[in-house]
């Protein structure tokens, strides 16, 4: 054989081809491929290849079999594996080389040999696949090739050969080997198409593994095409297999065995090398982003976690930046506002189950994000930052910001705020590389933005100190160099700063230290919210830096606190050092009593807390508010008034300001003198003291002692006190316009505090005795007449009588007291509590601050005075006055409190009520888990029953309390019926309602009973019967379709409020007894919102259908399956428009009031006509896409609001543009009507509702007229086209104005829609105009 190869090279090297080709002759097949394969194995294959193609000339027969030969023979040879790579790519290369000198019929054969060796699986390491491009590209240029028993050009034989190889199957091992190959096949747009479909199929039969390089090269390919739905099918092979894992954590392993399990960990790191892939391709294909972000539009709602780590990863690319979030944010809230579309409408629940949530799929992504997707985690920081600064808090009015306690997250800008924060949270606590960027990003906004609200950072920070403290403390340079900015910020971030931060002070003494300067540099700052600042952050640092010996006590506990902080905090520094600095913290807040009243102000409020929870401060505490005390108090016991209050204010040029808040100051030492001497009771009670601590004891009881001793004597002079021993006098006066005025009003504000103060102090101290009860009771009176003079000189007595100024009285008071007024049965206590009851203003008094903290509790979260800030024992609070609430409106009967009636005040059974609104809306809005405990401490009724559905059972009952105490309200007399406590039953009755699940039995119950109160009873009062219709409303949407109920109301409205044509005699009609002449107006401005509600869920729907029907046409089996029957969606939205649109026309028939009600029809009916027309362009998709007949319901719609509606609506319009709405009367009612008309006709000119409505009117029967066509059905025989639009003739007007004899009188002949009334001459021209015309 050696000789043969050596005579072959010789013959070659001499150029004598002659000789050459007769000695290639003489070689069999068999022999010359054994020499091939021999030389190909020892790696000098080139050589001989060179000489044998020179030996065999393509024009010859023989020189083209044996060239033929020589394909067939090296491609299986380079797929065997024996070969080394170099050798087998130099083969290759040198046979691509000689490709175009084979004849048509040779290639036709090594293309077949290629197929053939694809369809068997011989494909190995695919080598040789890089000849079958040059095979195919040469085959294309052939003219004719035998193909069966006919002739096919070449390039229709290629197609018929990628059809075959595509239609084949495919061997796993040689898929990307193909898809490679393709990439350099010449392919038209089908062949393209076709090759990348058969290779996403392969993608489920591939090792995992195998999927990043086939990816790859898929990118490649699609530089020619199909760019759409090459990212598609990778998104959905993921997609599928992140459902799969879902699925398996769901029901276990067990799901299907026969499927083998992935592991997370593998498969979220094959997806994340995609992502690069993917990412890679975009930046070097810009029209490869630009169609994913195309399809990501189009099908947001189906998309999945890898397709959203693949739009993060994307934001790296600059061009697509803001184009990928602008999409994130109208996504996210179009995700939220789904949501809440479908929970609270049980019509769109039961058509369209269920709803992939947005939020959940980012969150998802963010979870995934740990498994090594360092790309996506940039992407993750800036849709964190995007969506907190987007959705956050705006700023209130006149640019302040709005930092009132945030409540549960409802809306979707709410919602979409706090993603972003679990979104950055989430990425802190998970990756390190960007923990830095995020705690820099939050801190700048904290400082930066001092003009808009930041509470949503400050929650941020608080949840990340609270959660990973030890994280946050490795950059505790960045939050140290925040501190420099602290002066200058607004108090309540600094507030929320420096609570976030407690858990860091404890373990961080640098820290500790660094803020202990700022501080008290703040302390000195030329800004009072600088001085603000400073005793807000000792403050702080007092309540949570306990002295070692503090009374250990539940009250005493610190809130703030960390699992993940294992640090002793006093290991640090030992007792005294702690002591000593607190001290030192102490003696700083000491230069505050010789600020200005706010700063003192704050410094008495925060005392208390410091004092619950540091208890060995309790000496230094009292000591200095004894001094402060002693400055303002007149010793001498027969002098009158007890107090100073000359020195509490100060002046400024012309300007009087309160220099000493003396009640606050006053109301800081009771409070610490009370819990002081409970906590020596309780004390006592559980252990001796120590001999050690006998001096400490002596020094703080001299202080209480002496500190009693001065309460005392303020109280029995303050009772003795006259209005005119603190220079006030009823005829005084009290103007806030003049500096006397100023001073009065300080004045007052004092001694009404001090009243409070002292009644607080007394009823402690006084522990239930009768003596001290009416000295008690003295007190109060006095205040109560200084309040009345205050009420008489602000002249609003009538809107202030039944409110209270800002009380003064702690929370555990009030709750204490109203418990002891209605609730206390204990003999002991009876006479002295007697004393109180007496006075029914005492007793009024204590009811209204109560409802007064309740509201306070609702509107901020917080109330005033000890323990006000904490969540906890508000709700404590909560629970206990609720029980109060109740037994008082439950067990007292209304007939008892006449005097109030007569009054013009609320009764107490009305505030009662107020106090229980207040209560189950604060529990709702604050405290939503909670619910069914705060119901649980109103009473253990027996009626409960204990099993799983309890707390609904716990609800129902409270419920059928409140819907008796309504209907008794409703069945009494005139006499006996209070429409502010209805009202208030009802709004209680909403509140509970909300906690019942629409699927509950009870729910059904509820509902059936206001449908029957709203039925049979007959209400005049317009706000009560707002109240039930809303309820009625609000529960309907959760039960079943509101349509029939709306279309009832309608009836009745139209029916009490008769038809715009005078002549035309409305037939009786009563569905609902509550809709009555008096109320029909309010029933109509509730029914248009109700009607917008349906509308929004039909419009939803439509949209819903429109992307439907776009997916069924890619996917032509769906549109076959669903072209045979009318879908249940499009019918729902038909039967819901039919019922609206009869519906509507009742209403538009109505003699409604111009006004606001008549313009919001106006733009309901204009919306109505709005959905129509996208019913009609969907129904033209529909057409255009699929050969089907319209819906018959369609059909019967368009004729309802082509020859019902639209004819009605335009009388409707004449109506409102006529503006007569008076019937007949008196001439006092007719200006009066005169006045309201042209009030309205100016009111809409501004609107232009009318203008609207009839451009969505013609706009619809545009479209339908295109519908016509499409369909091939007559769709506007119902339609009847108006001849003009720009004005009408009223032919009754035109017949009685030409009856008129008087030429001077001014008849409205033409509404035009500018509302221009013609006069007689003016109209004679016009008639003579439309003659001609």
């Amino acid at each position: 054989m050696k000789t043969d190869v050596d005579r072959i090279i010789s013959l070659s090297n001499a150029d004598s081809s002659g000789e050459l080709q007769k000695y290639l002759s003489t070689l069999t097949e068999g022999k010359l491929t054994a020499l091939i394969s021999n030389c190909a194995l020892k790696g000098n294959i080139g050589t001989i290849i060179k000489a044998i193609f020179k030996g065999s000339p393509p024009g010859s027969t023989d020189g083209s079999k044996r060239r033929l030969l020589l394909y067939q023979h090296c491609i299986p040879l380079c797929e065997s594996g024996d070969l080394q790579s170099e050798v087998a790519a130099d083969l290759i290369g040198l046979l691509m080389l000689e490709t175009h000198t084979l004849v048509g019929p040779c290639l036709a054969q090594l293309a077949n040999l290629f197929v053939e060796e694809i369809k068997a699986g011989k494909i190995g390491n695919g080598k040789s696949l890089e000849l079958f491009p040059t095979v195919l590209t040469a085959l294309t240029a052939c003219e004719t090739l035998s193909y069966g028993k006919g002739e096919l050009s070449g390039e229709q034989y290629k197609k018929q050969l990628i059809n075959s190889l595509c239609s084949s199957r495919w061997d796993p091992q040689c898929v990307i080997h193909l898809t490679t190959m393709f990439r350099d096949v010449p392919l038209s747009s089908d062949e393209l198409q076709f090759v990348v479909q058969k290779t996403l199929r392969m993608f489920s039969k591939l090792d995992l593994q195998e999927i990043p390089p086939l990816v790859y090269q898929l990118l490649l390919l699609s530089a020619k095409g199909c760019k759409k739905q090459v990212l598609e099918g990778i998104v959905s092979y993921f997609k599928q297999q992140d459902l799969h894992h879902q699925k398996e954590q769901k029901h276990g392993e067990n799901l299907d065995l026969e499927v083998q399990s992935i592991p997370q960990d593998q498969l979220r790191h094959v997806e994340g090398t995609v992502i690069l892939h993917i990412v890679f391709a975009m930046r070097l294909d810009h029209e490869l982003g630009r169609e994913f972000l195309k399809s990501i539009k189009a099908s947001f709602g189906d998309f999945c976690p890898f397709g959203m780590a693949v739009l993060l990863s994307v934001t790296r690319i600059q061009l697509y930046e803001e184009k990928v979030f602008t999409l994130f944010k109208g996504a996210i809230i179009k995700s939220f506002k789904d949501e809440q579309l479908l929970q609270g409408s049980k019509f769109l629940q039961d058509l369209v189950p269920g709803h992939l949530s947005v939020a959940e799929m980012i969150l998802d992504t963010v979870n995934s994000s740990v498994f090594g997707w360092d790309h996506v985690t940039q992407g993750l920081v800036q849709l964190g930052f995007f969506l907190m600064d987007t959705f956050g808090p705006k700023p209130g009015p006149f640019g302040k910001p709005n930092e009132g306690s945030s409540t549960v997250a409802r809306t979707p800008t709410q919602l979409a705020c706090k993603l972003g924060g679990q979104v950055l949270l989430q990425g802190f606590k998970m990756h390190e590389a960007i923990r830095g960027e995020i705690l820099e990003q939050v801190l700048n906004r904290l400082v930066a933005k001092t003009a808009s609200p930041v509470n949503h950072f400050l929650d941020l920070f608080s949840d990340i100190a609270t959660s990973a403290p030890m994280i946050l403390l490795e950059s505790s340079s960045k939050v140290t160099e925040t501190f420099d900015h602290l002066s200058y910020l607004p108090l309540p971030t600094v507030q929320g700063l420096l609570k976030a931060i407690q858990p860091l002070l404890k373990v961080s003494m640098s820290m500790k230290d660094t803020l202990i300067l700022v501080l008290r540099k703040a302390m000195f700052s030329s800004q009072l919210d600088g001085r603000k600042s400073a005793v807000t952050g000792f403050l702080l640092l007092l309540k949570n830096f306990k002295v070692l010996g503090s009374l250990a006590s539940s009250q005493c506990s610190q809130t703030i606190s960390s699992s993940q902080i294992q640090v002793d905090v006093h290991s640090r520094y030992n007792a005294a050092a702690n002591e000593a600095f607190c001290l030192e913290i102490l003696s700083s807040l000491r230069r505050c009593l010789g600020q200005q009243a706010d700063v003192r102000l704050m410094l008495y409020e925060g005392f208390y807390d410091v004092l619950r929870r540091n208890s060995q401060l309790a000496s230094s505490v009292m000591q200095t508010l004894f001094s402060q005390l002693r400055k303002y108090y007149e010793p001498e016991q027969d002098l009158l008034p007890p107090v100073k209050l000359q020195p509490c204010i100060t002046a400024n040029a012309d300007q009087i300001h309160l220099q000493e808040p003396l009640a606050h100051l006053v109301g800081c030492t009771v409070q610490c003198l009370l819990w002081l001497a409970n906590m020596k009771r309780s004390a006592k009670i559980s252990s001796d003291d120590s001999d050690d601590d006998d001096d400490d004891d002596d020094e703080d009881e001299g202080y209480q002692s002496e500190l009693q001793t001065i309460l005392d004597s303020i109280t029995k002079r303050m009772i003795k006190s006259e209005m005119e021993d603190f220079e006030l006098d009823k005829s005084a006066e009290f103007s806030t316009a003049s500096s006397v005025g100023v001073k009065n009003n300080i004045y007052a504000g004092l001694v009404i505090g001090l009243y409070e103060v002292l009644l607080e102090y007394n009823f402690v101290k006084g522990n239930y005795s009768k003596n001290a009860f009416e000295e008690l009771l003295e007190l109060f009176n006095r205040y109560n007449k200084l309040c009345e003079i205050l009420r008489e000189k602000s002249g609003k007595s009538r809107q202030l009588s039944n409110k209270t100024p800002r009380s003064l009285l702690s929370v555990r008071f009030i709750s204490t007291l109203v418990t002891a007024l209605f609730r206390d049965s204990s003999p002991s206590r009876e006479e002295a509590l007697n004393v109180l009851r007496s006075s029914g203003e005492f007793v009024r008094y204590a009811l209204c601050v109560a409802v007064q903290k309740i509201q306070q509790l609702e509107d901020s979260g917080v109330t005033d005075g000890p323990d006000g800030q904490s969540s906890n024992l508000m709700f404590r609070f909560l629970c206990e006055i609720i029980s109060v609430l109740m037994w008082r409106y439950t067990n007292v009967p209304s007939a008892a409190e006449d005097a109030g009636k007569k009054e013009k005040r609320s009764s107490l059974s009305q505030l009662s009520l107020e106090g229980l609104l207040g209560i189950f809306t604060t529990c709702q809005q604050r405290y939503p888990d909670k619910m069914s405990k705060l119901l649980s401490f109103i009473d253990n009724s027996e009626d409960i029953a204990e099993s799983e559905d309890c707390e609904q059972m716990t609800y129902s009952y409270y419920i059928r309390q409140f819907q008796r105490a309504l209907f008794a309200q409703l069945s009494g007399g005139e006499e006996e019926f209070n429409s502010k406590e209805a009202q208030l039953l009802v709004n209680i009755l909403s509140v509970l309602s909300l906690q019942l699940k629409p699927s509950s039995q009870q729910f059904a119950q509820m509902i059936t009973w206001t449908v029957k109160i709203c039925k049979e009873t007959s209400v005049e009062d317009s706000a009560l019967s707002k109240g039930l219709l809303s309820l009625l409303f609000s529960l309907h949407v959760l039960f079943k379709s509101p349509t029939s109920l709306l279309l009832e109301l309608c009836q009745d409205i139209h029916s009490h409020l008769g038809d715009i044509d005078e002549d035309v005699e409305v037939e009786k009609q009563s569905h609902f007894a509550i809709v009555s002449v008096k109320t029909a107006t309010t029933a109509a401005m509730l029914v248009l919102p109700l009607v917008d509600k349906v509308l929004d869920e039909v419009d939803w729907l439509i949209g819903k259908r429109k992307s439907q029907l776009a997916t069924d046409k890619s996917d032509p089996e769906a549109a076959t399956q669903s072209a045979g029957h009318q879908d249940p969606v499009e019918k729902a939205v038909t039967l819901q428009l039919g019922t609206l649109l009869t519906a509507l026309n009742e209403l538009v028939q109505t003699a409604l009031q111009l006004g606001t009600c008549t313009i919001t029809l106006l733009r309901a009916l204009s919306r109505t006509y709005t959905i129509l027309t996208t019913l009609v362009k969907y129904y033209i998709q529909f057409c255009a896409s699929q050969s089907a007949r319209l819906p018959s319901r369609f059909e019967k719609l368009v004729k309802l609001s082509g020859s019902h509606l639209t004819p009605q609506c335009y009388c409707f319009i004449t109506y409102v543009q006529g503006g007569d709405s008076s019937v007949g009367g008196a001439d006092k009612k007719k200006k009066k009507n005169e006045v309201n008309t042209a009030a309205t006709a100016r009111l809409l000119r501004q609107t232009k509702a009318i203008p609207n409505l009839i451009f969505s009117i013609e706009e619809y029967e545009k479209y339908m007229i295109t519908l016509s066509k499409k369909s091939k059905v007559n769709l506007m025989q119902y339609m009847k086209l108006s001849t003009s639009r720009d004005f009408r003739i009223n032919a009754a007007t035109l017949d009685a104005a030409l009856q008129e004899q008087d030429d001077t009188v001014e008849v409205s002949v033409i509404s035009t829609q500018r509302g221009v009334n013609l006069s007689r001459p003016a109209f004679s021209i016009c008639i003579r105009l439309c003659s001609l015309g």
